[in-house]
């Protein structure tokens, strides 16, 4: 069996563009956009709110009616995919509408796109978007306590960077534990692969030193409080070798205290993966509830 390291570069292509492996990828974009332009029509939808000043740096609030007596709500924030080099918050807002009605207030921020920035830059991006969430989400009605963060693919990796954060040296004024949980969907931890997979070279430059920055795979488990800094990691059961293989390196570098969950959920590809996140009957929409609510 061939391993992920070796610089085949017609095998990574085909373990990695998702593209590819779903043909039908474009009906799965097609209707995210249109369940999203539903959602930024909903009442309590701020868009383009200014996390900072660089390119890319604004994001989009989902505010649920606010109730009298009712206390701050839990905090979604949800970071997009697209391989860091495409994509926008904008065609993801149909994940907001679902948790929403539950209740939760939903952030879904935007960042940079690769090739006029790097990944570790991306991080950064995200770090400064959750800083601004932790400072001004209790304006908003969110519980700034009680933070989870879920991301798809590239945003999955992301989720994973900002529960290893070290929040006090961004900003001393933020809690050593800013995400209480997080959530990888189809996410991608180890990238050195990527630095070898031809269709990805020119959009991501990877060096082996960002490499080493930015594989979450390669770090010390996160510490935190007791009952903070967990995190879940799930893929499609029909997503590549590679993406299944990606799926459970946290828990084994981490261990299953940091990463109680590690699981392949039956029939779902790495576009219909996502949308099982909006299904309030599938047990990925489930998981998420249940982190909002611990």
């Amino acid at each position: 069996m061939k391993h992920a390291r070796t610089p085949d570069p017609a095998w990574l292509d085909s373990q990695y563009d998702n593209r590819a492996l779903v043909p039908d990828h474009a009906i799965h974009f097609s209707r995210w956009q249109a369940w999203s332009a539903d959602a930024r029509r909903a009442p309590g939808v701020l868009t383009d709110v200014a996390y900072g000043h660089g390119p890319g740096e604004t994001l989009d609030l989902f505010l649920p009616p606010r109730r009298a007596g009712a206390g701050l709500a839990p905090v979604m924030v949800f970071i997009h995919g697209g391989y860091w080099r495409s994509l926008d918050k904008a065609d993801h807002s149909f994940v907001a509408k679902p948790f929403v009605e539950q209740g939760a207030v939903v952030v879904v921020p935007n960042y940079a796109l690769c090739p006029s920035v790097t990944i570790p830059d991306i991080a950064v991006q995200m770090v400064r978007a959750l800083a601004w969430t932790w400072h001004h989400i209790a304006t908003h009605g969110g519980d700034p306590d009680r933070i989870t963060v879920a991301g798809h693919s590239a945003g999955g990796h992301l989720a994973a960077m900002l529960l290893g954060a070290l929040w006090p040296q961004w900003d001393a004024d933020l809690p050593a534990s800013v995400v209480r949980n997080a959530l990888s969907i189809s996410g991608l931890f180890d990238l050195e692969p990527l630095r070898h997979t031809p269709f990805l070279q020119e959009s991501l430059r990877l060096t082996p030193a960002q490499v080493r920055k930015a594989s979450p795979s390669g770090w010390p488990a996160p510490s935190a409080p007791a009952g903070r800094g967990t995190l879940a990691c799930v893929a499609g059961g029909d997503e590549s070798a590679e993406f299944l293989r990606q799926n459970t390196l946290l828990q084994k570098a981490w261990g299953s205290s940091v990463v109680p969950v590690c699981e392949t959920l039956p029939g779902l590809n790495h576009f219909s993966v996502l949308e099982a996140l909006v299904d309030p009957s599938h047990r990925l929409h489930r998981m998420a509830l249940d982190l909002l609510q611990a």
